[in-house]
């Protein structure tokens, strides 16, 4: 009996280990054919707005890792750590055994999904550009964590708040210009291409960097030349208090934003991640670019 027993125990671990993984094939924002395991419980986040994003459509009990500077929600803070995002550490990623990364094109680096994907290990990749890829992504990451439900009742309610923007600046006659300050050592900004860009058209700004791609530098002489009647300040680097943000433009009182007092400091992780906390950051701008539109709806 005893010997019988045992040999039906040698052939299930038998079949387990031969028998293919069960999986589904998905398509991400890049149009990439990408294999998710079923059921997948383990996945790597390679950036904090993804980190984020999966957690707020409750795939956050799935994930087994993320880099540094997931600090949002709270949980998020107690994963383990495989790097930056723009230096993800290779080894710790693999040591996690994950089913699945999630990444970003603009951030993670390009090698380093290529080696993800050589040693085996599936790779979605997220091209947010707009507000509309963010919920997108919300979309799509309910898709990968099977939560499409959650997803749907959180895409509804973010659809509904970029509504009621739309309505709120219909008819706008006055649109600021507006310098986005991404960071302050060096000074740069967000050109047409970017979500950040779409974000202050979609609040009724003129972008003053939009004459440019990606995420330009700029000179002091260059800002003094182009006089932004608003200022965001944020400071993606961390390092800089609200008062030493604003005392550096504070140096050239002839900048009308300097001289009418319109210097504003924001949370960076609000605006600089493409995460569904854009329309938090959407409706905040709307509030300081319209203090009089802010109870319109």
């Amino acid at each position: 009996m005893f010997h019988l027993k045992r040999t039906a125990l040698l052939l299930l671990l038998s079949l387990m280990l031969t028998c293919p993984v069960q999986g589904r094939e998905l398509v991400d924002q890049l149009d990439r054919r990408v294999e998710v395991a079923e059921p997948l419980t383990r996945v790597v986040s390679l950036i904090p707005s993804l980190t984020e994003t999966s957690f707020e459509v409750g795939g956050g009990p799935a994930l087994v890792g993320a880099t540094r500077f997931a600090t949002f929600p709270e949980a998020a803070a107690q994963l383990p750590r495989v790097g930056s995002y723009v230096a993800p550490d290779i080894e710790k990623i693999v040591k996690l055994r994950p089913q699945l990364c999630l990444a970003i094109r603009d951030g993670n680096p390009k090698a380093s999904v290529e080696r993800l994907e050589s040693l085996g290990i599936p790779v979605y990749v997220f091209d947010p550009k707009s507000l509309e890829d963010v919920v997108d992504t919300v979309v799509r990451l309910g898709e990968i964590f099977r939560t499409e439900a959650q997803a749907d009742i959180l895409v509804a309610g973010y659809r509904q708040r970029l509504e009621r923007v739309a309505r709120q600046i219909e008819g706008l006659r006055e649109h600021p210009r507006v310098f986005f300050q991404i960071d302050a050592q060096p000074i740069f900004s967000a050109g047409y291409d970017t979500f950040l860009h779409q974000l202050l058209v979609r609040a009724g700004a003129v972008n003053l960097a939009a004459d440019r791609t990606g995420y330009p530098r700029y000179s002091w002489e260059e800002l003094l030349v182009l006089n932004p009647d608003v200022v965001i300040l944020a400071s993606m680097g961390g390092g800089y208090s609200d008062l030493e943000l604003r005392a550096r433009w504070a140096a050239w009182p002839q900048i009308a934003a300097v001289k009418n007092q319109r210097l504003y400091v924001v949370d960076a992780d609000l605006f600089d991640r493409p995460s569904p906390r854009l329309i938090d950051a959407l409706e905040h701008l709307v509030a300081l670019l319209h203090p009089a539109l802010a109870d319109i709806r």
